[in-house]
């Protein structure tokens, strides 16, 4: 499984991520943003704490997603 090694925060609920089998892109959250386990994020500086953790990125209130997702969604 591929692992999140950087993760950018980016205006407009995006994020600069690099994984490490050197896949890179933007992973854009904001379709994520409706779901409930996802308000939080909408507050700009709490979305600003996102982090490299678990092979994927993560938040202080554990809200994550999985590298898998991340690098299906860059792709499509």
């Amino acid at each position: 499984m591929d692992k999140i090694v950087k993760a950018v925060p980016l205006d407009d609920y995006k994020i600069e991520i690099l994984t490490s089998s050197g896949i890179s892109g933007v992973f854009d959250v904001k379709p994520y943003l409706q779901g409930s386990a996802f308000r939080e994020l909408m507050d700009a500086s709490y979305f600003r704490l996102v982090r490299p953790a678990h092979h994927g990125i993560m938040w202080p209130h554990e809200q994550d997603f999985s590298s898998d997702t991340i690098i299906w969604d860059m792709q499509k």
